[in-house]
């Protein structure tokens, strides 16, 4: 494990030489060109459009209840949906606006806040999940380096946007890795045109693709996760490989594997705890697995990750370092009925191990079942009814006994603008 982990450093750091000496040779190449051109005649050009003539906005905002057949209000889950259980009600998931476009035909920028987010007990707050710039190194945009807030390359899932998400939901399993999904980075990616043009398909058709983040990606991030300060002075070092595969038939699979590797501080601890070290600094590394077998129309969708990272103990009320894994399995089915799209769907997760972003790195146990239905009325409306059939033990120093099991009819509304 430690001899893959090096080599992932290693493998990271080889191809932002790569990247850097890339761009350096084109720089050469266009000075070359301009010299060989500015030889012609001046040909009078139509103006190009100003940069915030490029500029789009859309977004999507999602509306749920949970409480319907809920059997035991005592059942909450922190990370996926602070609304489970009791004491809640009509609550905003997400209102996101997108503020993106190419202010050049090598930079492109992508801001995207948040208008739903609790913090301490209050709803509505506004807060940055992206805000980041990628420069292409080559006409084609093959090569591409991200510099801001985004998204970590680590899971199909993680990466793929909630707005096209089918289950409410991200899994724990995959998603505790990167808590938010973001973090503040450099990326590098690599993707040939084609296979740019099959990942932006995957997602404009509404096969529930992830988006473009390369057929290789990998880069540093601070690991602390998004919209918190980095408490040492070390990075994260992550690495992607995925490929959409075109079948004779029309089928797409895409296949991929993804691991990290850093320290992280666990930040937020209960009075008196102890931890192995004194700045309660642990190692936090996985390897991840992915398989999906895109609604054409049938759909399967598989992710299972293990690794290492900080785990509350309740026997000796210690924040330990402890293996970890978990991941699901969903089938999913596209029918279409005129313009509208429907997405039966099933999931299974689970999950056994610490979530470092929480109290005490909090210890969970999760077994959970989900069935539902996501029905399209068109590409501005859509709503999603999923029953959840879940099992969760998740500990910490406050709660050092607490295994809950229930099941809820979970709803919501979807906005898209």
């Amino acid at each position: 494990m430690q001899y893959t982990l090096h080599l992932a450093r290693i493998i990271a750091l080889t191809v932002a030489i790569m990247l850097f000496f890339s761009a350096l040779l084109h720089a050469q190449d266009t000075t070359a060109l301009q010299v060989t051109t500015s030889q012609k005649p001046a040909v009078t050009e139509t103006p190009s459009k100003k940069w915030y003539d490029q500029i789009s906005l859309r977004g999507y905002a999602q509306f749920r209840y949970n409480r319907l057949l809920e059997t035991n209000p005592d059942l909450k889950c922190e990370q996926c949906d602070k609304s489970w259980g009791d004491n809640n009600g009509f609550f905003f998931r997400r209102i996101r606006l997108v503020i993106s476009g190419n202010v050049h035909d090598r930079v492109y920028i992508y801001i995207q806040p948040d208008f739903a987010n609790s913090i301490s007990g209050n709803n509505h707050i506004a807060q940055i999940r992206d805000a980041y710039v990628d420069l292409a190194l080559d006409k084609d945009k093959t090569y591409r380096l991200r510099f801001g807030q985004s998204k970590i390359p680590y899971g199909f899932e993680n990466l793929q946007s909630s707005q096209n998400r089918i289950p409410l939901d991200r899994n724990d399993g995959l998603n505790s890795a990167a808590p938010n999904e973001r973090d503040m980075a450099v990326f590098g990616y690599w993707a040939p045109k084609k296979i740019r043009e099959r990942f932006a398909y995957l997602v404009n058709s509404g096969l529930k693709g992830s988006g473009d983040y390369g057929v290789v990606g990998m880069g540093v991030y601070n690991g602390q996760s998004a919209n918190k300060p980095e408490l040492n002075n070390g990075f994260h070092a992550v690495g992607r490989v995925s490929y959409p595969f075109l079948l004779k038939n029309g089928q797409i699979i895409e296949a991929g594997i993804q691991g990290y590797t850093g320290n992280v501080i666990v930040s937020s601890v209960t009075k008196d705890i102890q931890g192995i070290n004194p700045d309660f600094s642990y190692e936090d590394s996985r390897v991840a697995a992915s398989f999906i077998v895109y609604p054409q129309p049938l759909g399967f969708q598989a992710e299972y990750n293990i690794g290492t990272g900080p785990q509350y103990n309740p026997e000796t009320n210690t924040i330990d370092q402890k293996p970890l894994k978990g991941g699901y399995a969903m089938l999913s089915y596209r029918i279409q009925s005129g313009k509208q799209l429907f997405f039966p769907f099933v999931r299974y997760h689970y999950y056994e191990g610490g979530k470092k972003q929480e109290l005490d790195a909090r210890s969970y146990h999760v077994n959970e079942s989900e069935v539902g239905v996501e029905w399209q009325l068109n590409k501005y409306f859509e709503f999603v009814a999923m029953y959840t059939m879940s099992a969760r033990r998740f500990e910490d120093a406050v709660n050092s006994d607490n295994y809950q099991q229930g099941n809820l009819l979970r709803l919501q509304v979807q906005f898209n603008y």
